[in-house]
């Protein structure tokens, strides 16, 4: 099915960038947030539905940067054998040979190459994503939702929202077609928490 969206992403996951009011004015790494971030795919079986799937063990770093978001960037390395579909059958086949191999391909990673803002609130990603030691671009569809003090931990957090789809065939990935579909549609949903060594007090509006 799919890959990382290192996952991701890839990435994995990430994605970031947009213009932002109100957050600090210099570029911030961030660490994501594994268990506030989500890295989701669904593919088509057989017609009949879009089976549902996601990984569950990644790590991975964006730098936001506010005043000039084409200078942001975004590393995200996912463990393909993280792969999830809530079924210990369907799992094990994602796996093996046929699709993840994740015995020779452990990783699946995502490195952005060109961030391009498309709105106040959104931009096209652009990365590198490797999936069975295949590297292709693909373009993570970004939304920036918001950086704030987080209201328990006191950190500073960014939040983004992705899609992006691909075709695994482009990876090597064939097994199961055409029932199993080419298309994946890869769903990101990422929180990054500030790095203390970047860390600063944000201007507030």
């Amino acid at each position: 099915m799919i890959r990382k969206i290192s996952t991701l992403a890839l990435g994995a996951a990430v994605a970031l960038t947009v213009g932002v009011s109100g957050v600090q004015a210099a570029p911030m790494t961030y660490t994501l947030d594994n268990p506030h971030t989500q890295i989701v795919f669904s593919v088509s079986h057989l017609g009949f539905s879009h089976s549902m799937g996601k990984f569950t063990d990644y790590e991975g770093k964006f730098i936001f940067d506010p005043e000039n978001p084409t200078a942001s960037a975004v590393d995200v390395t996912i463990k393909a054998a993280s792969v999830d579909l809530a079924h210990d059958k369907w799992n094990d086949h994602l796996k093996n040979a046929d699709f993840f191999n994740v015995e020779k391909f452990p990783t699946i990673t995502f490195k952005s190459t060109k961030i391009d803002t498309t709105g106040e609130k959104t931009a096209d990603i652009t990365g590198d994503l490797t999936i069975l030691g295949v590297t292709k671009p693909v373009v993570l569809k970004t939304v920036y939702n918001k950086t704030d003090k987080h209201p328990y931990s006191g950190k500073m957090v960014a939040g983004f929202s992705a899609t992006a789809s691909i075709k695994r065939s482009d990876f090597g990935m064939t097994y199961g077609l055409p029932g199993v579909a080419d298309d994946v549609n890869i769903m990101l949903e990422v929180e990054g928490i500030q790095d203390e060594a970047t860390a600063s007090t944000p201007a507030t509006e």
